[in-house]
């Protein structure tokens, strides 16, 4: 295994992660990936070869082993964990993609950017991020439904009863360390319930984050709509005492112009008359 690679991996998801993002990524590749290369191939390692059945009849022994196990454990997990970490690479490639054709706008428009920031979780980046979540969520989910069908509850009986043919009668098959492939069956297991379940929480998080977002945009819009509702209707009394009715004809409007110079001339005069 090239662990270099896998560091970079590591870190170049971990950037564009939230919190739960990293959680679910620590989970992966130290209780997953690293019990998986250090642990599981060797307890799973002698399945085949110290599976035993009760009779020499040939093939037999072949024909119950694969059907007590259709698929082996560490070949399932191996797919499971490839399934799993490759939508990660999804949100990595829009990131990578967005900060190509930023930098081609910035040769085009002489400096100017396309993203403040490419790997900010917004427009189709947030749709691109919430999909992989679901897709890693989606295939954790049926590989364990895979192996709860195939190994019945997750379970390792230390005698299997075998009666198909070529076998000539009801036969008695054992598996090697049953007890020590359960337990790790069942922490491997049990390690992608917690993974799904911070997939999960992250998707709510990023949901509820986007929603209180939009309220917020909401209320900031009907907060300037009413202020200028408010200006207007402070601004219209003012405005409607000069505006010209549509309805009076002219003699009426040079009739009314008349009383108001009266009214206001008037006084004048009669001021002046005092004084004098």
């Amino acid at each position: 295994m090239n662990w270099s690679g896998l560091e970079n991996l590591l870190s170049g998801v971990n950037k564009y992660s939230t919190a739960f993002g990293r959680i679910w990524l620590s989970m992966v590749f130290v209780f997953r990936v690293l019990v998986f290369v250090v642990a599981a191939q060797k307890v799973w390692g002698d399945e085949s070869k110290d599976f035993v059945c009760n009779t020499k009849q040939p093939g037999c022994t072949n024909v119950c082993y694969d059907h007590i196990f259709p698929i082996s454990h560490i070949r399932l997990w191996a797919l499971q964990l490839i399934f799993v970490t490759c939508p990660s690479l999804m949100v990595m490639a829009h990131v990578k993609y967005r900060e190509g054709k930023d930098s081609k706008y910035v040769k085009e428009h002489q400096g100017s950017h396309l993203y403040a920031n490419p790997g900010k979780k917004r427009g189709g980046l947030w749709w691109t991020y919430l999909l992989s979540l679901i897709f890693k969520a989606g295939f954790d989910s049926a590989f364990l439904y895979i192996l709860y069908r195939i190994y019945h509850r997750y379970d390792l009986p230390r005698l299997s009863k075998c009666e198909l043919f070529p076998c000539p009668n009801t036969v008695d098959c054992f598996i090697s360390r049953p007890t020590e492939k359960k337990i790790f069956m069942l922490f491997m297991v049990a390690s992608s319930a917690v993974c799904i379940l911070m997939c999960v929480l992250e998707m709510i998080y990023l949901i509820v984050k986007r929603v209180i977002k939009i309220l917020k945009i909401q209320h900031e819009k009907e907060r300037l709509a009413f202020a200028e509702q408010h200006e207007l209707s402070a601004i219209s009394p003012s405005q409607h005492r000069s505006r010209r009715d549509p309805t009076l004809t002219d003699s009426e409007l040079s009739l009314n112009k008349r009383k108001e110079t009266k009214t206001t001339v008037g006084p004048s005069i009669e001021k002046k008359n005092a004084l004098l």
